[in-house]
This record gives structure tokens, C-alpha cells and sequence, in this order.
């Protein structure tokens, strides 16, 4: 059940009817405490949670629910405070093995036995791949989260079942993200939302920011450029390829964070507070930056419980260097299993380590010039097309294809032949990152002082825009895939 079509439309319409429906209940039935309508509010997420991850496959809703269950029950021994580490080291493991199972398994015995052939032994092995869950990346992330903040007493309370089940499968969050730390969404579930609080405005902002990008941007981009650049790369031109790599570019920021925008703005009607995912990256001057901009969830996610527990930065120099690139190459891995995958991430944490080095060297050194216009635009003009490098890597399905996108760029030959909706996708795209921040809370201001009516009417109005406009076939999210 895709975000930008008519049946989520209709889904999140249920949704929002039963949700507050359960809320209101308090007010028409006396009987009815209002303890229990939160609690019906509560269940009936979690009912249509489970709905919504069934219209994909719902032979992995047991596969869902034993992963939410098995972090409860280590979380609820962790919190009783006997056979702590036990309990977590159990609990992480468990989920960990399901993530590894689905996800790697093929992988792994594949390598081996390509190293197996290449020692001169020919194993008669097939590995076949498991079917692929749907957002088992995620979910196992945000089951670790649970006995995380548990085991760091970020949790001051016992966390009934109901709400570490809701917590896993809360359905706008669930596919792809963003990450949501226990510690923060758990609190939100003790006490029934409030709907004089909800931004309406902020979250109608939200949802259709977030399907221009996707609908307009990201899927003209992969279906009039991307797509063809990164199949045959050898039948491109240069220029079509420089703007395919691009494109790409601009693409996976605005499918990602275009789902992100949809999820927030859905979380905030139901009375629920998503974090910030993306902050205009490809503004960023060093690569540090950048992932303090990019999939902030993700990459606050491997701080806080990768790269910390692994020492960090507080075992010296070389030692923050290993755990660094260590982190970011777990990162690449977790996005898919693939080599390919693994370089990125290497690619990354390289970046990052050369920064500091770069940034150590430069301490005392012409701070003025650093300070200046030319060093800033310097700097991201330089991390841009880094990062832009990465992605060739991200998005190719092997070294090969990598490889054949990169020479083209140097034998391809230049021309204007490129079409101009993906030129014009392209320059919206990385042009709207460098529009001032006060910007949003201007027009969340000027929408609020419309009337609700014509408010939903200019929202239909433009939903309706990026209907129109948008490709006829709506296309997966890229990060479903992780």
C-alpha cells in the first residue's frame, strides 16, 4: 500500500475516523472511562497497523509480532533488574539472527563458496535467497531501540505490552522509516492526544511537500533519466550520464525524504511527533555535516548505539578513526546485501576520517580564508560531487555497472541531450535546499489564518496537481527495499 495512492488515501481516512472515534468515546458513552478510550484508541493503531503491513504480505505478520514480542519480554526482564546483560545480550542476538537470516544468509554462504571455488573446492551449493520482509531492517532497529534505552534507563517506566507492539508496527513509520527511539514515542503513548494540539496546518504542509517530491520530482527523474542512465550506461552520452548520476542525486533525497514528510505529517494528524529526518544535506560542507543532514534518524541511530558503544571518540586518534569507518561500513551493509553496498559505506567513512585529518591539518591554518565565501561554496561544491560518487556505487547493481557509469563520463562524448523535465526536476530539486528556514514557518503561519474549509480545499487542490502531473504508475520507494 503505497503512500501516493487512492487506497492509503482511503486507509489513512479510516484510520483517522476510528482513531479519534476511540477518543471521543468518553464524551457519548459515560460508561466508558477515559483510561479505556485510550486504550481502544491504542488498539485500534495497532489493529490497522498490522492491516496496512498485511495488504503487502500478511505471511509475515507473525514474523512482526514475534520480533515486537521477543524485545518486550527482554525489555521487561531488563527493567526488573535481575540478569540484565543476559536478557540483552539475548534479546539483541534474537533479533539480529532474524535480520541476518532474511537478509544475508544467501549472501553469506554465496561468498563463501565463491572463496570456497577460489581455493580450488567446488561445493555443489545453490544458496537461495529468503523471500525479503518488507521493512525488517526497520523493525529490527526499533526492536533494538526498545531494550537499548531500557538497558540505559532512558525508560522510567514499565512498558506495557500494547504499546512496545504499537511502538514496532506503528504503521506510518514502519517501511521505512524515520528510526523512532523508544524513549522518545513510548512517552506519547502514556496520555491520549490532545486534537486542539495537533498542527494541521504543519502536517497538511508536510504531506504534500512530501508528494511533490516523490510523485513529481523522484519518479520523473527515475523514469525519464535515472532508470535508462544506470541500465545502459554504454549507450549514453556523457552529459546524460553526468546528469543521470545527478538526477540519482536529487531522486533518492526527494523519494526518501518525500516519504519521511508524508510519514511525519500522517503521525502529526493521528496526534503523534516524528523526529526530523532530512535537513537540506547537499548543503553541507564536510562530510560530517552532511550526516548530521542526511537520514538524521539512521545516523544518530549507529552514534548512539554503534559507534559510542564501540569507544567512540574517546580512545584516541586512530582508534576514532577505526570505530568510524567501522560504523559506516556496518551502515553500507545494513542497506542492503551487497558489496557494492559495503564500498559506500567504506567510501563514507573514509570521507569522514580524511575530514578530520584535513580539518586537524588546517586548525591554525588560515582561518580567515576558511571563513570565506569562496572556501564555503568551495566546500560544498566539492562534498556534493563526493557524495554524487557514492551514489554511482549506491544505485549500481555491481562493480561492473558502477565502473561502465563512471567511464562514460570520459568517453560518452558531450551533447545537450538531455530532456528538460529532468533538467528542471534536477534545479528544483537542489535549488529548494538553500531556500531560507524561516521560509516554512511563514507559510505555516499564512495557512493557519485561513478558514479549515478552504484550507482542505487548497490541500485537495494541490494533491490533485501532483496527481495530474505525476507519472500514471506510481513507484515503490526506494527504501522499502532496506
Amino acid at each position: 500500500m503505497l503512500f501516493p495512492t487512492f487506497e492509503y488515501a482511503l486507509f489513512f481516512t479510516v484510520t483517522l475516523v476510528l482513531a479519534w472515534g476511540a477518543l471521543r468515546l468518553p464524551q457519548t458513552v459515560h460508561s466508558v472511562g477515559v483510561r479505556r478510550a485510550h486504550g481502544l484508541h491504542k488498539l485500534s493503531l495497532l489493529a490497522l497497523s498490522y492491516l496496512f503491513y498485511a495488504c503487502w504480505d500478511w505471511h509475515f505478520v507473525p514474523l512482526l509480532f514475534a520480533l515486537s514480542l521477543w524485545a518486550w519480554l527482554a525489555t521487561r526482564i531488563i527493567q526488573h533488574g535481575r540478569w540484565r546483560r543476559l536478557s540483552l545480550t539475548l534479546g539483541i542476538s534474537g533479533c539480529l539472527g532474524a535480520l541476518v537470516y532474511y537478509k544475508y544468509s544467501a549472501f553469506a554462504v554465496l561468498n563463501l563458496v565463491e572463496l570456497a571455488g577460489m581455493l580450488g573446492w567446488h561445493p555443489l551449493i545453490q544458496p537461495e535467497s529468503p523471500f525479503l520482509p518488507l521493512g525488517i531492517s526497520f523493525m529490527t532497529f526499533h526492536a533494538i531501540s526498545l531494550m537499548m534505552d531500557a538497558w540505559r534507563h532512558k525508560l522510567d517506566e514499565r512498558v506495557p505490552l500494547g504499546d512496545a507492539l504499537l511502538y514496532v508496527s506503528f504503521f506510518p513509520q514502519l517501511i521505512a522509516g524515520p528510526i523512532l527511539r523508544a524513549s522518545a514515542f513510548l512517552p506519547q503513548l502514556r496520555r491520549p492526544p490532545d486534537p486542539s494540539r495537533i498542527e494541521t496546518t504543519r502536517a497538511l504542509m508536510l504531506i504534500t511537500a512530501g508528494l511533490f517530491k516523490k510523485v513529481l520530482i523522484a519518479n520523473t527523474l527515475a523514469t525519464m533519466l535515472v532508470d535508462d542512465v544506470f541500465s545502459t550506461p554504454l549507450t549514453m552520452s556523457a552529459s546524460q550520464v553526468l546528469m543521470g548520476i545527478y538526477g540519482y542525486a536529487v531522486q533518492i533525497y526527494c523519494d526518501f525524504s518525500g516519504y519521511t514528510d508524508v510519514a511525519i505529517g500522517c503521525a502529526l494528524l493521528l496526534g503523534y511527533s516524528f523526529p526530523e529526518n532530512f535537513d537540506s544535506p547537499y548543503v553541507a560542507a564536510s562530510p560530517q555535516e552532511f550526516w548530521h543532514r542526511w537520514h538524521i534518524s539512521l545516523s544518530s541511530w549507529l552514534r548512539d548505539y554503534l559507534f559510542i558503544p564501540l569507544g567512540g571518540s574517546r580512545q584516541g586518534r586512530w582508534r576514532t578513526h577505526c570505530n568510524l569507518g567501522l560504523t559506516m561500513v556496518l551502515g553500507g551493509l545494513w542497506h542492503g546485501a551487497a558489496w557494492t553496498f559495503v564500498v559506500w559505506g567504506a567510501w563514507h567513512g573514509l570521507l569522514l576520517v580524511g575530514h578530520r585529518e584535513w580539518d586537524r591539518f588546517w586548525t591554525n591554518r588560515g582561518a580567515t580564508w576558511r571563513s570565506s565565501p569562496f572556501w564555503l561554496w568551495g566546500a560544498r561544491l566539492l562534498l556534493f560531487h563526493a557524495v554524487c560518487l557514492g551514489w554511482v556505487m549506491f544505485r549500481a547493481s555491481d562493480f561492473l555497472l558502477a565502473g561502465q557509469v563512471v567511464q562514460r563520463l570520459w568517453t560518452g562524448g558531450w551533447a545537450l541531450d538531455v530532456p528538460a523535465g529532468p533538467m528542471l526536476c534536477i534545479i528544483i530539486g537542489l535549488g529548494c535546499q538553500y531556500l531560507p528556514r524561516h521560509l516554512d514557518e511563514s507559510l505555516q503561519g499564512l495557512g493557519a489564518e485561513i478558514q479549515p474549509v478552504l484550507r482542505g480545499m487548497v490541500f485537495a487542490l494541490l494533491l490533485m496537481v501532483c496527481e495530474v502531473l505525476g507519472p500514471s504508475t506510481p513507484a515503490p520507494f526506494i527504501y522499502f527495499q532496506f
